[in-house]
């Protein structure tokens, strides 16, 4: 697997997956290390010419105007390491702090927060060890930053605290204290100098690790759901006409565009559509069928949306204060508006692709919307119950992603005795979108399962080919109702499937 190579300006969305979660190897460029500690130089001059500068020889936050002794300033980053490791709550995925670090690496490669490149150097090398700190998921606001998330990373490079490692005794995953990790792996924990511990926790990686995983997710949701939709569609004897390249084309919006495409292509050569184009009555579906193109490819612009915030956020300078060619200068580009906002719109996005493929799930078990299918796609109506039960299961995962959707970006507290007086609660948003996916890939998953049951009722006659291709490999993992049988099991194998990219 190649190497992604860190220089602070050029780390992409794929990257991130690939080393989260494939453990691609990392290496930092030796051309941003030596730019990175020429900037370095710059701010020990100042501080020897006896500049005061925020956060380097002062307090933090409410406490930025308490002057801080030069005999003090590497005690001063040890001691906001420590107190700001207060986060609570369960620990994120490994993947999720492999993100974090990596980010975390990326931006200390900019010229701007001032850190020596060992700092990141060494976070490097303990991706690259499999060393992965215990980071809870609650306790940021995502200002100035996320401050308890980062400090938890920051902890484990100082060889303090716990961490997950594979370097146990009986060669598996575990706990362990950071110091052994470090010592097993051969990793010299960082002492953190002038300006390096806050240039460490102040920014946004984990709320953009979190976002680049999401929009990477939803992304292929977003094609998955095409195909349980076609698999719908056909098993309900509808009619392609909807998708016409023309339609679409009338009002070209750059999602809808694609979803229209994705949907011609998914029911082409259809022998199901074939037996029934003439004769049949309807001239149009309900909106689930009919409107797929202008409902999921407003889906898909807001998915977009949130991507380029999350691309932008990579390769951003987050930390405060931030160096410009010998300048000093505080301001906030840590703040996590714009992620926050990406998190909620995307939860909203994500909550409407669950909502239309409810819905089609009900029209597929309803008889009296399901166009002669047998009643809950049962064998025998009545003595069994058929795929009953999954509606309602899909009914409340999509009630429960309504309720998630209000909106956490306005919910700001004031912290820090209000010198903090506006915060974004990126996390909250971040966590509560992870919920509304992985709610969203069952309720496709519930709509594959039930969609591929309706087509068992249309043979001899086949979907379109590429509605065949993913009928196939549904059937391939869960075998035709033959009769009752608990559905759980096949619902959570198919989203995991979905999970694993298996059904596009």
């Amino acid at each position: 697997m190649p190497s992604v190579i860190l220089d602070g300006k050029s780390l992409s969305l794929s990257d991130v997956v690939s080393v989260a979660r494939r453990g691609a190897p990392v290496e930092v460029s030796t051309d941003a290390a030596q730019r990175v500690d020429r900037v370095r130089s710059v701010l020990e001059r100042n501080l020897a010419a006896g500049a005061s500068i925020y956060g380097v020889n002062t307090g933090f936050g409410k406490l930025a105007n308490v002057p801080i002794s030069p005999d003090q300033l590497l005690e001063l980053q040890r001691n906001l390491i420590r107190s700001h490791v207060a986060g609570v709550g369960d620990p994120l995925p490994a993947e999720v702090v492999r993100g974090i670090m990596l980010l975390r690496a990326n931006v200390l490669l900019m010229e701007t927060s001032g850190a020596r490149s060992i700092v990141a150097r060494r976070l490097v090398d303990m991706l690259n060890a499999g060393i992965h700190p215990i980071v809870p998921e609650q306790g940021s606001v995502g200002a100035s930053g996320d401050l308890a998330p980062l400090s938890h990373v920051a902890y484990a490079l100082m060889g303090e605290g716990e961490v997950e490692f594979e370097g146990t005794a009986n060669g598996e995953r575990g706990t362990v204290a950071a110091a052994h990790a470090l010592r097993v792996a051969g990793i010299e924990p960082v002492e953190f100098q002038a300006k390096e511990g806050l240039s460490f926790i102040n920014g946004t990686q984990a709320q953009t690790s979190v976002l680049a995983l999401l929009v990477h997710d939803a992304r292929n949701l977003w094609r998955t759901a095409h195909g349980a939709a076609a698999m719908s569609l056909e098993a309900l004897r509808g009619t392609p006409v909807a998708f016409d390249e023309r339609i679409h084309n009338a009002r070209p919006l750059q999602g809808q565009l694609e979803s229209a495409r994705l949907m011609r292509g998914l029911l082409q050569s259809s022998e199901i559509r074939e037996s029934h184009r003439e004769g049949d009555p309807r001239v149009q579906d309900a909106y689930s069928l009919r409107c797929i193109p202008q409902i999921l490819g407003a889906v898909k612009d807001a998915i977009e949306y949130a991507a380029g915030v999350a691309e932008t956020e990579l390769n951003a300078a987050t930390d405060n204060p931030l160096l410009f060619e010998g300048d000093v200068l505080s301001g906030g580009n840590f703040h996590g508006q714009p992620l926050a906002q990406a998190h909620d719109f995307l939860a909203i996005a994500l909550t409407t692709l669950s909502g239309i493929a409810e819905r089609r799930v009900d029209r597929l078990l309803n008889p009296d919307s399901s166009q002669g299918l047998p009643a809950f796609l049962a064998g025998s109506p009545g003595l069994e119950s058929g795929l009953m039960m999954v509606q309602i299961t899909a009914a409340g995962l999509a009630a429960e992603c309504r309720t998630l959707c209000t909106p956490a970006s306005i919910q700001s507290i004031p912290t820090d005795g209000n010198q903090e007086d506006y915060v974004p609660m990126g996390m909250a948003a971040a966590l509560k979108c992870c919920r509304v996916l992985a709610n969203a890939q069952r309720i496709v998953a519930i709509e594959l399962l039930s969609a591929a049951q309706g087509l068992e009722h249309l043979k001899p006659l086949k979907p379109g080919r590429g509605a065949l291709d993913v009928y196939m490999r549904v059937r391939d993992a869960v075998p035709a109702l033959d009769g009752d049988r608990p559905l759980t099991p096949d619902i959570e194998h198919l989203a995991e499937l979905v999970r694993e990219e298996a059904l596009v």
